[in-house]
């Protein structure tokens, strides 16, 4: 079988990897790809990355599944202009996208169908907006409507912070477009955990939980990025909860899209908060996370390309149970100095031949290229160091043991990974 997985980062090396340890996969294509997806996947030369050229090359190679990693793809519509020459491609349909590409679309839909999440309010003018702050006081979390790949959230600790956030996001100023409509909602207090299911439009089956750190400074503090760290499993979740959250939003959320004409299927992702009421959603992304990802696949033995494939054909029903390796993986982010703002590029990175051959180590390439044969900067978040280990403390000695191998100037990451579970 021949495998075409689009996307750059940590967590498309992730799946290359796994994909690649599948008996059934003959060969791997990955476009744009980064250095170390070049050692396991072809990378073609394509002269734009727009869905109609995606779905060229993947009809003249006769690629027999198409793994679709950034949102924005999915946003744009890729799976439609696959599906719709014949092609099979991993990930939901642009109507269904809209789960993450429109927080606005989101919530209505939890609203209306009583799937737990924040109290909110819709704002298209400042105006409004800073009315609603004023009454309802801090904290206070201000979200960007449309896509801002992750740093579309402020978490406002006092109104002048909100309102603040609230200018900035609405005049563009922020994250462009995405903001020009906010959704104002309630500070939700309690542990943070990211649950992934795989979907098939009317079955889906949860992954191992995970949670991820999107601020950028230690002790969970400064501006949100992309993700600098995750761990899986996460003790806060046991198997009682895991069916709760099931029952009240995984299930529910995939029957009311139904119920709206949406036939979800790809991964699920809900982003999770656990309330002292229960959990309740914070976000829904439509696609493998990042870093979540690169902690849940080393954890999974079974075939992941037969996992994705039923869940284009409709037949996850059939599968036997997922099997999981008992072992804890910790991801810790190497980050390049300056981000989630400007940040350099082309710096060389040192010591990665060093991890080469170490069994409980991963090492995923996010922001990385080659330039005249080195391995080179080319990301805000440049690698994703994982640790296996029997459990999240032994895990997390080994990834930063590893990281201590790695450097590159202005290298930098939290050194806190982990730290709930412990």
């Amino acid at each position: 079988m021949k495998v075409f997985v689009v996307g750059s980062g940590g967590r498309e090396h992730a799946l290359v990897q796994k994909l690649s340890e599948s008996p059934e996969v003959d060969s791997i294509w990955c476009y744009p790809g980064n250095a170390g997806i070049r050692g396991i996947a072809q990378i073609p030369s394509l002269v734009a990355p727009e869905p109609s050229i995606l779905a060229d090359f993947a009809e003249a190679q006769g690629i027999d599944l198409t793994v679709v990693g950034p949102e924005n793809f999915l946003a744009q519509g890729i799976v439609d202009v696959f599906r719709g020459r014949g092609l099979t491609i991993f990930g939901p349909t642009k109507a269904a996208a809209q789960l993450e590409s429109s927080k606005i679309f989101a919530k209505a839909l939890m609203e209306k169908y009583q799937i737990p999440t924040a109290n909110h309010s819709v704002f298209t003018d400042y105006a409004s907006a800073k009315s609603y702050i004023e009454r309802v006081g801090a904290p206070i979390v201000i979200k960007a409507d449309g896509l801002a790949a992750g740093k579309g959230v402020i978490v406002a600790e006092t109104v002048e912070e909100a309102l603040e956030a609230a200018k900035a996001t609405l005049s563009g100023q922020m994250v462009g477009e995405a903001g020009r409509r906010i959704v104002v909602e309630e500070f939700l207090k309690g542990q943070e955990v990211s649950i992934l299911a795989l979907c098939d439009g009317s079955v889906c089956v949860p992954l191992s939980p995970s949670q991820d750190h999107k601020t950028i400074g230690e002790g969970d503090t400064g501006p949100n990025t992309g993700g600098m760290g995750a761990y899986s499993p996460v003790p806060a979740v046991d198997s009682a909860l895991e069916k709760e959250i099931y029952d009240t939003i995984l299930s529910p959320v995939l029957a009311a899209l139904q119920a709206e004409g949406i036939k979800y299927t790809g991964v699920l992702y809900a982003g999770l908060m656990l309330t002292e009421s229960g959990p309740k959603v914070i976000e829904f992304n439509c696609r493998f996370g990042d870093p979540e990802t690169q902690v849940i696949l080393p954890r999974l033995k079974s075939d992941l390309f037969e996992l994705l494939l039923a869940s284009c054909q409709g037949r996850l029903a059939s599968l036997t149970p997922i099997e999981w390796d008992a072992r804890a993986c910790v991801c810790v982010i190497a980050a390049s100095k300056g981000y989630p703002g400007a940040y350099p590029r082309g710096l060389p990175i040192r010591g990665l031949e060093n991890l080469g051959k170490c069994n409980d180590i991963r090492v995923f390439h996010a922001g990385t290229a080659l330039s005249s044969g080195q391995i080179v900067t080319a990301g805000g978040r440049v690698l994703g160091i994982c640790g296996l280990g029997r459990d999240v403390g032994e895990a997390r000695e080994q990834a930063y043991t590893a990281l201590g191998e790695i450097d590159f100037q202005g290298i930098y990451y939290r050194r806190d990974i982990g730290w709930r579970a412990l």
